[in-house]
């Protein structure tokens, strides 16, 4: 009996092995993989961004786009052109034709709040994107402004000092004072410079986002002050006014100018050329990824409306003419 019980235990060993090698040769259904699919196509997600046309809102678009048609769910933009009503008006219409999600850059922390907690009451999931409102919806991808503000006046703390034997003496240039990537940046400056009673802020006004508003009230603070160490920025894309006038003020290399943005290639040849002298990248890329893995998330697993609250924070990086590489930005153009 002890013989007829090893044999059949030795048959069924080789039987298993052989079923084994035969499984593997011919290869297996994921049954996960039609459950995914099904549940993504032919969805429909809008993305409201401030505007199109420059680095943050591109990259965002051309990675979701990607995702969207490899996917087969619909993906359409309504660009508002910088303009707070058309977004509102543009929000409001989405809306209405119920779309499965909306990804929302928010350009002020109260405006869209209750268009957000209207699209929830239909039935929308809500995404918001590098700007957070006043009113959290399904998640949030994007910097943790307040981080980014802290690292920015550590960073000019460090330079400015008169410790460390600099002036004291900086400048800020916010973004509109009511946009959440200036409310709370500016939180995050002053949680440092509380702490640092050296330093004094010469000039901290808003430029709006616009270059040219950040050029003249650089040049202005500058005219002022003679021994100014460094100028704070809210955003590169309105930085480079900062860079300008510093630069027309034949400071280069003596004032620092110090902003964060997306991390495409502009950014990293501005470092290079010593226009920005301190750059904290979030990388956008980043971000558009993060938003894609949301948005599959959300439509696979599709809780109740309203119930999840999801903050996905970029990973900061400080990035200086010292440590600039080949791959500390990527190129826009090849998202596309």
């Amino acid at each position: 009996m002890r013989k007829l019980f090893k044999a059949v235990a030795l048959g069924a060993v080789v039987a298993g092995t052989v079923a084994n090698i035969t499984w593997s040769q011919e290869g297996i259904d994921d049954p996960q993989r039609e459950p995914f699919y099904s549940s993504l196509a032919d969805k429909r997600v809008v993305f409201l961004p401030l505007s199109m046309g420059f680095d943050l809102t591109e990259t965002w678009a051309a990675i979701m786009a990607k995702q969207a048609e490899h996917l087969g769910y619909d993906f359409d933009i309504r660009d508002p052109n910088w303009s707070t009503d058309a977004g509102a008006q543009a929000l409001t219409q989405i809306i209405t034709e119920k779309p499965d999600l909306i990804v929302v850059h928010n350009p002020d922390i109260q405006v869209y709040a209750r268009l957000i907690q209207r699209a929830q009451k239909e039935g929308i999931y809500v995404l918001q994107v590098n700007m957070r409102s006043a009113y959290a919806s399904e998640g949030y991808v994007g910097p943790d402004w307040i981080e980014v503000g802290e690292l920015l006046a550590k960073t000019a703390v460090a330079k400015c000092s008169p410790a460390n034997g600099g002036s004291g003496k900086i400048a800020i240039t916010q973004g509109p004072l009511t946009a959440p990537a200036s409310a709370y940046q500016i939180r995050g400056v002053f949680n440092i410079l509380e702490q640092n009673p050296d330093i004094v802020v010469v000039s901290n006004q808003a430029a709006d986002w616009d270059a040219s508003k950040a050029r003249a009230v650089t040049a202005t603070a500058l005219q002022q002050n003679e021994d100014l160490c460094a100028v704070i920025g809210f955003w590169d894309g309105q930085d480079i006014g900062i860079a300008a006038a510093v630069e027309e003020a034949g400071r280069q290399g003596e004032v620092s100018v110090i902003t964060s943005g997306a991390g495409t290639s502009t950014a990293c040849e501005n470092i290079s050329a010593g226009k920005f002298t301190d750059y904290i990248n979030y990388n956008s890329k980043g971000q558009g990824r993060d938003l894609n893995n949301l948005i599959a998330e959300l439509l696979q697993t599709r809780p109740e409306v309203g119930k999840t609250k999801i903050s996905l924070y970029s990973p900061l990086t400080l990035t200086t003419a010292e440590n600039l590489k080949p791959d500390s930005c990527y190129r826009l153009d090849d998202l596309k």
